[in-house]
């Protein structure tokens, strides 16, 4: 149980990180929704492997290269499903409602970046 709260506390913090720099790509820079949604993906990511590594998923230096390559595969997975999801959304809303439902996407694929983080990405070696 600490372990998904840690997780749900780190995933946080990157969503955070990844609606608040695509609000200000969106609103400074006026970038469209999606395109600022890659570059929020790319903040995220490292707030997330950094908290990941470190707290939720603990690993030794030595796996720490190893799981950086297989975490970014499945950050990148879940990001091009987060991508396909928010452009059914922001169809479905119209680009006023780009950060709600940007939000509802980045919960709906957390469970499956937990589970993937978990099993593969930041798995010890058995033995």
């Amino acid at each position: 149980m600490q372990q998904i709260a840690i997780y749900i506390a780190v995933g946080t913090a990157a969503a955070f990180t990844h609606l608040t720099v695509v609000a200000a790509a969106v609103e400074l820079m006026a970038l469209r929704p999606l395109l600022a949604n890659v570059i929020g993906f790319g903040f995220a990511f490292y707030v997330s492997f950094t908290g990941h590594s470190r707290w939720t998923f603990p690993i030794c230096p030595e796996r720490f290269a190893a799981a950086r390559l297989r975490f970014f595969a499945v950050a990148l997975t879940s990001f091009a499903l987060n991508q396909t999801a928010y452009a059914q959304a922001l169809k479905l809303t119209g680009p006023d409602y780009y950060l709600p439902a940007l939000a509802a996407v980045l919960l709906g694929v957390a469970v499956a970046t937990f589970v993937l983080s978990k099993l593969w990405a930041f798995a010890q070696p058995q033995g």
